[in-house]
């Protein structure tokens, strides 16, 4: 079972679940974003915010295929390039720190160290380019089916403690959270233990099939 970690560009944009691809919760401000969901194209301007991010600033995000298929991804800027990092009850972000704006893993690939993965990959990027820490907005109350105003987009806050990240401002729906590249980078590869997991939940008749040797089973950087 193959597991590939990649840069989000243009061309692995298409890539992301359908509602993601065309959300722009975290690239436009408030305002601006209603006006893009109710008469302009949203996936355009998605598209957009990844084009100008790419050329300013370098890669704002990680795609993991599993066997080819797209398994998760999560996007990441600094924090002036996402205009509703300002609109949360915890802002502003560190200045120290990059945005992790948001995760997600689909869920047949749940529970198999995708996340860490990701996280893993962003904290080797931002890392390399003098970023001393990622800093996220949980949501508290993810999936609470009463809670009309939930901002879908916005992380569980359950992911990013599972991950390694601590709150550093306190809040009954939306914490900051933190984690230190330092602390991201010392953790031993958790590959093996992910494959187990998946293997464990394979069919006989599905573990009947070749087994590709062991190399192309770790994550490489595109």
């Amino acid at each position: 079972m193959s597991r590939r970690l990649v840069n989000l560009t243009l061309d692995t944009l298409g890539d992301l679940p359908r509602p993601c691809s065309q959300c722009v919760f975290w690239e436009l401000d408030p305002v601006s974003a209603e006006r893009a969901c109710a008469s302009g194209d949203p996936g355009l301007e998605k598209e957009a915010w990844v084009s100008q991010t790419l050329l300013e600033w370098g890669s704002c995000g990680k795609l993991v295929y599993v066997d080819g298929m797209p398994a998760g991804f999560v996007m990441y800027a600094p924090p002036a390039y996402v205009p509703r990092s300002m609109a949360f009850p915890t802002s502003p972000v560190s200045a120290d720190a990059a945005l992790l704006m948001t995760a997600h893993v689909v869920a047949s690939f749940a529970g198999g160290g995708l996340g860490r993965m990701l996280v893993q990959g962003v904290a080797r990027d931002l890392t390399k380019r003098g970023v001393k820490a990622i800093e996220a907005f949980g949501d508290a109350k993810f999936g609470e089916a009463d809670d009309e105003k939930q901002p879908g987009c916005v992380a569980p806050v359950d992911f990013f403690l599972s991950v390694g990240f601590k709150t550093v401002r306190p809040h009954p729906r939306f914490p900051r959270l933190r984690l230190e590249l330092r602390t991201a980078l010392s953790w031993k590869s958790d590959v093996e233990y992910a494959l187990e997991k998946l293997l464990g939940s394979m069919s006989p008749e599905t573990l009947l099939r070749p087994v590709r040797p062991a190399t192309a089973t770790r994550s490489v950087e595109s």
